[in-house]
């Protein structure tokens, strides 16, 4: 093989290399605006869904939540059934906490703490229904964790209060 021939293979070979990192990185990029977001949606809508069949009008809960939280729904904890201690406060707290929390998900609003309130409500649920860990928990607990890693995204509440208007107040986030 002549030096030309390596030389031009070489240039060949760094040019792939150039583009590849390029798209990488714009992959990258794409992602990071991308993941909350979708991420946000992913976890907001199963506990949305059911906090929409908690509630009778506007501030009643249903018969059947609280019926649910006083006979039906028992923490398993080490081989014992125990029942919710204030059922009905219990089913007011789990049904508004299921209509605000996913709400401000969506927005990217208080976006890591929301999460996190999330993150709880599913080990809560895993005491209540143990065989859901593989089928829903796993995948709400893993979505939870990945948001409160990554934050809120740039398209978000979050971020535009953080990083437009926080920093114009003469506070810094970093």
């Amino acid at each position: 093989m002549s030096r030309t021939s390596i030389g031009a293979h070489g240039s060949l070979m760094s040019d792939i290399g150039r583009t590849f990192r390029r798209l990488l990185s714009w992959l990258t990029l794409v992602g990071h605006a991308v993941a909350p977001p979708v991420l946000r949606i992913a976890l907001a809508v199963p506990f949305f869904r059911s906090g929409l069949t908690r509630w009778v009008g506007f501030l009643s809960l249903s018969p059947s939540t609280t019926y649910l939280f006083e006979e039906e729904f028992k923490l398993h904890i080490f081989g014992e059934e125990y029942g919710f201690p204030f059922p009905d406060v219990v089913a007011y707290v789990t049904a508004t906490a299921e209509i605000t929390l996913p709400l401000l998900l969506v927005l990217g609003l208080g976006t890591r703490f929301a999460a996190l309130a999330l993150l709880i409500m599913t080990g809560v649920i895993q005491l209540v229904v143990p065989d859901g860990w593989p089928t829903y928990h796993l995948p709400w607990a893993a979505m939870a964790t990945a948001i409160i890693a990554l934050g809120a995204g740039p398209l978000s509440l979050d971020h535009l209060i953080f990083e437009r208007i926080w920093p114009r107040l003469g506070t810094s986030t970093t």
